[in-house]
């Protein structure tokens, strides 16, 4: 049967990845100056750490934090800005069921939370929305303490049509320029790291 290590109760993971994809639908509102096509952000390295707290064998609780420092490419419209220097943490709580194996563990994992995601627009304003995220990854753990994980996650965030994370000053008045619909997020990122078991 599956059987974690013996002699642990948690796990602290550092790790380092990449983040892909990550598009925003764009509101057409008539009353704007002007709108963009689209805003996509760039794919980038994203570092974090996962801590996972030993519930049984087979099951942990997960504590997630991810961040990611992009660019949010502004495609289209009449608009001078070409990209925006665009921040985003995300911050989950979940857990993880493990598959059998001693030195090399497969697990799923599945956290819901929220991604703080924070721009350097001068009339934006950060922003905090409601997420999720599934995973799956192995633990490769060659001794009861010190190992390597290697995980693939999907994250959902829900966007707020309310939200004035791009907005810009414009030449006449204060004006948002792209203001995005609400609507899922979508985001996918690898990482591997350290495990260090207490």
């Amino acid at each position: 049967s599956p059987t974690l290590a013996q002699g642990y109760n948690v796990e602290i993971t550092p790790f380092g990845g990449y983040r892909f994809g990550g598009d925003f639908d764009v509101s057409t509102d008539s009353d704007m100056m002007s709108v963009a096509d689209s805003v996509e952000l760039a794919d980038s390295g994203s570092y974090g750490l996962l801590v996972d707290i030993r519930h049984s064998d087979i099951t942990t609780y997960q504590l997630l934090y991810s961040e990611q420092s992009t660019d949010a490419e502004v495609k289209g419209g009449n608009l001078a800005l070409n990209s925006i220097d665009t921040n985003v943490r995300v911050f989950q709580f979940g857990g993880t069921y493990r598959g059998p194996g001693d030195v090399v563990q497969p697990y799923l994992a599945a956290t819901i939370g929220g991604t703080h995601i924070r721009t350097s627009g001068s009339a934006s304003q950060s922003d905090t929305f409601f997420s999720g995220s599934i995973g799956v990854g192995i633990n490769v753990m060659p001794t009861n303490r010190l190992g390597l994980r290697f995980e693939a996650r999907a994250y959902g965030t829900l966007t707020d049509s309310d939200t004035d994370l791009f907005c810009r000053t414009g030449p006449d008045a204060n004006f948002c320029a792209v203001r995005v619909k609400g609507t899922i997020l979508g985001q996918f990122e690898t990482f591997a790291g350290i495990t260090l078991r207490f």
